[in-house]
């Protein structure tokens, strides 16, 4: 999935998608709704990195992190610059904040 918002496009990375994937259909066994709302929310809060790449620096060296509102998530990102001289957002990562999240590692 890649989206240009002003001068920064966002890559969602395969393992950010299969992130989503896993986790908007866990909650869509118990609320189709949520779901449909979560999956709206993670979305909206990637793409939106495009023009403000908000949030702190990431606990893997090179990335930042970014709280969803409202969601129990974290976007792991990374600002990736190409050869044109501009850069582009790949979302690396979705991840629950209830996942024990090791320094300098990506959650098992």
């Amino acid at each position: 999935m890649r989206r240009t918002v002003s001068n920064r496009s966002v890559f969602w990375s395969d393992s950010a998608l299969d992130d989503i994937d896993k986790s908007i259909a866990y909650i869509a066994k118990r609320n189709p709704s949520a779901a449909r709302a979560a999956h709206a929310a993670i979305e909206r809060s990637g793409n939106q990195l495009g023009s403000a790449a908000t949030g702190r620096r990431g606990r893997v060296t090179g990335t930042y992190e970014k709280s969803i509102p409202r969601l129990p998530y974290i976007l792991a990102y990374a600002v990736d610059p190409l050869p044109d001289g501009s850069e582009r957002i790949v979302i690396l990562h979705v991840i629950h904040t209830a996942r024990d999240w090791p320094e300098g590692q990506w959650p098992k």
